[in-house]
């Protein structure tokens, strides 16, 4: 069997705020593949941006604690020193950051950023090094590439500077492509180009992907795997088949319950059902319940032990054949999968 890109198991994060310890992340474990997408979901605030930044070491150290095992190509992110992690951002991991703007340096050109990205890693020149800045902002389908390699962030779209970014992420043909809301500020058209890149990229360097995101058509399009998290837990994973038409846990079901089915019969007078909804908010880090971090807003609770105790993530399914032909389990932190099924 081929080896994971990467193996995350039990990772933890915690942040120390003026409301006390924050449990950012809860014990996280997962992996990914060769060519693999794992999708990675939930309401924003669930975890899914911190995880990613403490794997690369991009938490301030003065706030966070972050414990755990990371294995990227068998070396372990959370215990490399620094100069190491400094060297493995970019041919190691690249990651497509949620906000472009503050991603991008204002006052250095972006030829300039990518340029430097791409001499840190490769003993190319500058002229060498221009040549394939321009390629990565075709590739990326921003207009003019030429031109563009002079302009600054502040000088281009939202969209653009997004693609720009993008472009920086994939410029050493990394191992591992982390992307944060990636595709968010473009239009479908451009994110079309942007996903099929990167498949390109998986075909040609076995690049594995963890793609973080709120669009579930984009998911259903892409992904391998699915990761469902809430407040810091993984509450389901499994195949995006398992996941998307057979939900287990009351959360993912209302996720998925808030989209809109465009093959729901209307009401004798032309009355749109009403979408369903998850009722409350999510419970602060710093104050997270004792059991099953969803009761609070569960609209099951089919099981007592729910409120004081914490429902292990077990295997609700008989799983399917994933990535590789590698059987994946079907797996939910519940008590209540045969009540919401």
């Amino acid at each position: 069997m081929t080896a994971p890109v990467l193996e995350v198991d039990d990772l933890r994060v915690q942040l120390r705020t003026p409301r006390g310890t924050a449990h950012v992340v809860n014990g996280l474990s997962y992996s990914v593949g060769p060519g693999e997408t794992v999708a990675v979901v939930g309401e924003s605030g669930s975890g899914k941006s911190v995880s990613v930044l403490a794997l690369l070491g991009l938490l301030p150290q003065r706030v966070a604690t972050v414990s755990g095992r990371a294995l990227l190509q068998g070396e372990d992110l959370l215990s490399m020193p620094p100069e190491r992690l400094r060297q493995v951002r970019g041919p190691g991991a690249g990651m497509v950051f949620q906000d472009p703007m503050t991603s991008l340096n204002p006052v250095l050109t972006v030829g300039r950023q990518i340029v430097e990205g791409l001499r840190a890693h490769a003993d190319v020149n500058a002229a060498a090094a221009r040549r394939r800045a321009a390629e990565l902002l075709g590739e990326v389908g921003l207009p003019d590439p030429e031109r563009a390699l002079d302009r600054y962030p502040h000088e281009l779209s939202g969209g653009m500077r997004q693609r720009v970014v993008i472009a920086i992420a994939l410029s050493n043909s990394p191992a591992l492509l982390i992307a944060d809301e990636a595709t968010t500020a473009l239009d479908v058209t451009v994110q079309a180009q942007i996903i099929d890149l990167v498949e390109r990229l998986q075909t040609d360097h076995g690049t594995g992907v963890i793609w973080i995101t709120h669009d579930l058509g984009v998911v259903a399009g892409i992904a391998d795997r699915v990761l469902v998290m809430y407040g810091g837990r993984c509450v389901e994973d499994g195949t995006v088949d398992d996941v998307l038409e057979r939900p287990a846990h009351p959360y993912t079901r209302g996720l998925l319950g808030s989209l809109p089915d465009l093959a729901a019969p209307v009401g004798p007078g032309g009355e749109v059902p009403d979408l369903t909804t998850v009722p409350g908010l999510p419970p602060p880090p710093t104050d997270l319940p004792a059991g099953c971090v969803f009761w609070p807003r569960c609209p099951v609770r089919g099981d007592a032990r729910c409120e004081t105790e914490q429902p292990p993530l077990v295997q609700v399914g008989s799983g399917r054949s994933g990535h590789f032909g590698r059987e994946l389990p079907h797996r939910a932190a519940t008590w209540c999968s045969e009540e919401v099924r």
